[in-house]
């Protein structure tokens, strides 16, 4: 029984070392060529960084990061913020309003990304609204408030009511209940929804190609509309996994921090 079991111990623990290299081993030869003197992306013929030099004195590239910072940034702000009320609003509703609700707000996840890109464009073009960074930035808020929603509602199931209701009774006033009771419990949930409301608009293509203007691109864009592969592009994508990286790394870092300190204060 124990050599079963320590031979599908030793099965799943492969498995998941061949998972995670084939998910972290390509992002890692991008950036290992990031530095690679020459344009070849199979032989490293030695170490450099005129690749992120080039990056730097890229205009065209430099705008597209900017655009794409920006309408992630707006994306993630707006989309969290009504993601968060509405998801505390259902949380209280009637149960047939809420599951009519999620099953609503389920619709553009589940739907291929072509198709809500084509419906948001024909409703531009129905009300006469001239496709900008305007529209491209509500299309991402658009698609971005579903996964809110969806991040924050298990954390709400999961909170005593009474919390709330007691913070009443001794006399705070709605907003203040919302803010030093509620918010505060969910706080985690709101923050994890925010990082992926985030990361769907950073990465976006598809919407973001029917959405927007002549004039405007994101990075997603800009790399579909190079006619040649330009290894400036490693060094952009290494630049970003390491935002990424650090942005997850605070996420997780700061509660943690908060708990401790916490705990301490207590004791």
């Amino acid at each position: 029984m124990k050599k079963k079991k320590s031979a599908w111990n030793f099965f799943t623990s492969g498995y998941l070392i061949l998972v995670l290299l084939f998910i972290y081993l390509p992002i890692l030869y991008v950036m290992v060529f990031s530095f690679n003197e020459s344009k070849s992306m199979t032989t490293f013929s030695g170490f450099s960084l005129k690749w992120y030099e080039n990056m730097i004195n890229n205009r065209e590239m430099l705008e597209s990061i900017r655009t794409t910072v920006i309408v992630a940034l707006i994306a993630t702000g707006v989309s969290t913020v009504i993601g968060t009320v509405t998801a505390i609003g259902l949380s209280k509703a009637r149960r047939i309003v809420r599951t009519a609700v999620l099953e609503i707000n389920n619709l553009p996840v589940l739907n291929p990304d072509i198709v809500t890109a084509i419906g948001l464009m024909l409703l531009f073009l129905s009300v006469k609204i001239q496709r900008s960074i305007v529209t491209l930035t509500l299309s991402h808020i658009t698609f971005c408030i579903p996964y809110v929603i969806l991040t924050i509602m298990p954390k709400l199931r999961q909170l005593d009511d009474n919390v709330a209701e007691a913070a009443l009774d001794l006399g705070a006033t709605p907003f203040q209940a919302l803010t030093k009771v509620i918010i505060p419990q969910i706080y985690p949930a709101i923050l994890s929804g925010a990082l992926i409301a985030f990361s769907m608009s950073f990465d976006d293509f598809v919407i973001s190609f029917f959405t927007s203007g002549v004039d405007v691109q994101n990075i997603s864009m800009y790399v579909y509309s190079m006619k040649r592969f330009n290894p400036s592009v490693n060094a952009l994508s290494s630049v970003i996994v390491v935002v990424v990286a650090v942005i997850l790394i605070l996420a997780n870092l700061i509660p943690y921090l908060n708990s401790k300190k916490k705990g301490e204060q207590e004791t």
